[in-house]
């Protein structure tokens, strides 16, 4: 009786989306490595009902990796002056830990490195308490406006060449990773729109590419040093003008060749979300394990779920082992987004497949959640 409304709800999804069910009655094969969520780490006031999501959402649906995005939301002792206000203590984190551990789900931590030091009027901590660090200074955050903006300010940089911020990323870095007791760490590293710009002292004369392989490979190589591996997003290896993915799931500022500069055991989660564009085949091809990631398009998750399964039922095997599953992404605070969740999911769905809350606008409101239940239904049925 305990996963009742759950099964109701994959009956529910197999008959709204066809491409569900049409998975579902496929021969199942061999499950998916790698079946993950990417969500921010919930606030203290939301750790119950995110643990009891965990329990009674993932577990049942087969989920066997959690990135949660910590970045400052917890009380680190090697830089306080870092922390948000209200973090999450010791104390929470291993209750997160022991839960994911009781149920076989890898955690990996996620602190964004190099890009997204700012958001909109205000610098994130890191440049905030560090000021010097920041890549382009002259761009300020107060002046933002939103994009497209005339000194196309979306989210600041950290200077990867300045000799004192890897003394500080590091240790949030290791002290993050011995916390969750993680064998993996998320570095983010998309969206990088500022990197050797002109009045960085250090970066203006370098390549893009040679500077966010040697950050890449940088982090890659401290974490190897305690044993741990590295996921990145997958945005800045692409050339987006090439393939005409544009500047936001791949790159417009010469980062691409990056590719070809860092380590392969460098773990790239792929995301894709207005289109289910192919380009884990890229990453494979070029010895990269890789996982593609979903948002709020239900179609499309299913069919990036599909095509990671078709790739590897259809590689030579050296090459289908680098396709590793698929990784749901929500971009929402989770405390928000699990209100969001229990609210949709006891909705009944209407005749046209949207969730009944309130017309159109809920529609808009609640693709991350619909999309999540969808895949959920196919990782219940066919893990």
């Amino acid at each position: 009786m305990k996963h009742l409304s759950f099964l109701l709800l994959t009956l529910s999804l197999l008959l709204l989306f066809p491409s569900c069910k049409n998975m579902v009655e496929e021969e199942a094969g061999e499950p998916l490595p790698v079946r993950g969520l990417a969500i921010e780490a919930p606030k203290p006031d939301a750790l119950d009902r995110f643990l009891t999501f965990i329990e009674e959402e993932l577990v049942p649906a087969h989920f066997n990796l959690l990135i949660l995005r910590v970045d400052w939301n917890y009380a680190y002792e090697s830089h306080p002056e870092l922390r948000d206000p209200n973090p999450l203590k010791l104390e929470d984190v291993k209750r997160i830990v022991a839960l994911c551990r009781e149920h076989g789900i890898r955690l990996v931590p996620q602190i964004n490195l190099l890009g997204h030091q700012s958001w909109a009027k205000q610098n994130l901590a890191l440049l905030r308490e560090y000021p010097q660090f920041d890549e382009n200074p002259s761009v300020k955050t107060e002046n933002y406006t939103p994009w497209p903006n005339p000194e196309r300010l979306y989210c600041k940089s950290y200077c990867p060449l300045h000799p004192e911020v890897h003394d500080v990323v590091f240790a949030v870095v290791d002290e993050v990773c011995d916390v969750f007791e993680a064998d993996a760490f998320h570095a983010g590293m998309d969206e990088v729109f500022y990197l050797g710009e002109e009045e960085c002292p250090r970066c203006h004369d370098k390549d893009k590419a040679d500077l966010f392989a040697g950050e890449v490979t940088l982090i890659r190589n401290h974490l190897a040093e305690k044993g741990r591996h590295l996921m990145i997003w997958g945005d800045r290896l692409i050339d987006g003008r090439t393939t005409g993915i544009g500047e936001w799931e791949a790159s417009y500022n010469d980062t691409w060749p990056a590719i070809d500069r860092i380590p392969k055991d460098v773990f790239i989660c792929d995301w894709h979300y207005e289109r289910a564009d192919l380009t884990a085949a890229y990453f494979a091809l070029k010895g990269f394990s890789v996982a593609t990631c979903g948002y709020r398009n239900p179609e499309v998750c299913l069919q990036q779920i599909d095509d990671q399964r078709r790739f590897r039922a259809q590689s030579a095997p050296e090459t289908a082992a680098r396709f590793q599953g698929y990784i749901h992404t929500i971009w929402s605070g989770a405390g928000h987004f699990l209100k969001r969740y229990y609210e949709l999911k006891d909705e009944k769905p209407s005749q046209n497949g949207k969730a009944g809350v309130n017309g159109e606008e809920a529609e808009d409101r609640s693709g991350d959640v619909r999309s999540l239940l969808a895949v959920m239904a196919v990782f219940t049925q066919q893990p």
